[in-house]
């Protein structure tokens, strides 16, 4: 049989201009990145501006594609509740945290009995270290969601196991928690945190939420409480997200030596770093536990020179030694 060279001209020509257009694409998909310019700056809470975190490549190139999904949903629809959700999602895992904090506000006015929108709002308030706001965001989640039903969170980027693990109360009454242990309310987040653990339905939740409750029960002087906690952890658990956590626990337990937690090599992986500032912050809050202030602010300084700053362990290591100086110098 034979064939044209038109037949392969065309071929050709059809290569040719779909590669055309996919450059197109990401050329326009680039420019839409860059258009976002550089995220509104974030301050500690002694005041010091938290410069943007740099990532590894494949985890950014990644957010970004998805960025560039959730915002070509927003603009096709752009009252849409779950465009809004994921837009302002997709814009904080790339740091733009007050910009996301911005499209959760626009779609509180569109939808003002959303308890995700408000779940996700304050979420990101403490990110920007605004406990206040952060708590009466929570409360309002907590407040719409008492009549609703529960649903599974989808994750922003898919665990190891492919399997979406919290749901829509859990993270209300977690953050909430942690808002309250942030700015020192312990009673307000012992509260919170019981109730979380009504909706910590698998061992990783188990874990997330045991361990914010040992430290809150320590923090009040409820050691024989805290220790109850710790009956239910075990050496093997189904664990997919919270191994930080679940080592922290161990560590409380005895299991596990709190050096072996601070001991981690290849800090220039994101998941290591994020690991190390997790498990650091139980470490400094152990050695606090035990009368070793002096440790304590020894551990929660060197994680706050890693400097990733959006981790919950490196906010409530600022937390403390807010306190902990303050009291150093009375």
């Amino acid at each position: 049989m034979k064939i044209s060279i038109y037949w392969f001209i065309g071929i050709l020509l059809t290569i040719v201009a779909c590669q055309s257009d996919e450059n197109s694409e990401k050329e326009a998909h680039n420019e839409m990145i860059q258009a976002a310019g550089k995220p509104k700056a974030v301050f500690s809470l002694d005041n010091k501006v938290l410069e943007t975190l740099e990532m590894n490549e494949g985890t950014r190139k990644k957010y970004e594609q998805n960025l560039v999904v959730a915002m070509d949903k927003y603009h096709e629809n752009p009252t849409d509740l779950e465009s809004i959700i994921w837009y302002g999602r997709r814009k904080a895992y790339l740091g733009y945290y007050w910009q996301s904090i911005t499209i959760f506000t626009e779609g509180i006015n569109l939808y003002p009995d959303s308890s995700a929108l408000y779940r996700h709002r304050g979420h990101r308030y403490i990110t920007v270290r605004k406990f206040d706001e952060a708590v009466a965001d929570l409360q309002t989640a907590a407040e719409l969601a008492e009549n609703e039903k529960n649903f599974i969170e989808p994750d922003g980027l898919p665990n190891k196991a492919g399997i979406p693990l919290s749901n829509n109360k859990f993270n209300i009454y977690y953050h909430l928690g942690l808002a309250f242990y942030l700015k020192g309310d312990y009673y307000k987040a012992l509260e919170a945190y019981r109730k979380c653990m009504g909706f910590s339905d698998n061992d990783d939740l188990l874990t997330a939420t045991s361990d914010w409750l040992y430290m809150t029960y320590s923090r009040l002087g409820m050691i024989a409480e805290a220790d109850a906690l710790l009956a239910n952890i075990k050496p093997e658990m189904n664990i997919i997200e919270n191994t930080a956590y679940h080592q922290r626990l161990l560590m409380y337990k005895g299991l596990v030596s709190p050096e072996s937690l601070i001991n981690i090599e290849d800090t220039e992986n994101d998941d290591k770093r994020l690991q190390l500032v997790t498990q650091g912050y139980g470490v400094g809050n152990w050695y606090l536990i035990q009368g070793d202030t002096s440790k304590a602010i020894s551990i929660f300084k060197s994680l706050i020179a890693e400097n990733y700053w959006p981790a919950f362990g490196h906010i409530a290591a600022e937390a403390d030694l807010l306190v902990l100086n303050s009291v150093a110098y009375q």
